[in-house]
């Protein structure tokens, strides 16, 4: 488990924007996932996808990471961000636009 818990800690170290999803941003394998994808694609953010498909532990590792249940999960520079509906949400009220401009991301 600390292993997993180390690589979750590398990905979002090592990325300005890491999105936890089912799939690829290539080829998303929910709808959540190509939501937010699609809205990080939208706003010409470069990220990270992390297929959690691929590894069973990094699936169950990073909803014990962040206390959250479900996937997708964004981070922005470290910061846990939330799933597709906060995602959303502050896309659609310019609050996701902003942060990524205060994180000089845009």
């Amino acid at each position: 488990m600390m292993e997993t818990k180390d690589k979750i800690k590398n990905f979002i170290s090592e990325n300005d924007v890491c999105l936890f999803m089912k799939g690829t941003p290539d080829s998303p394998e929910c709808g959540f996932s190509m939501a937010v994808s699609n809205v990080l694609k939208h706003l010409n953010i470069k990220f990270k996808g992390i297929n959690v498909l691929e590894d069973e532990n990094l699936r169950q590792g990073i909803k014990d990471f962040s206390d959250w249940p479900t996937i997708p999960q964004l981070y922005i520079k470290g910061e846990f961000i939330g799933g597709c509906d906060i995602v959303k949400e502050m896309f659609e009220k310019g609050e996701l636009k902003s942060l990524l401009e205060k994180e000089k991301l845009i």
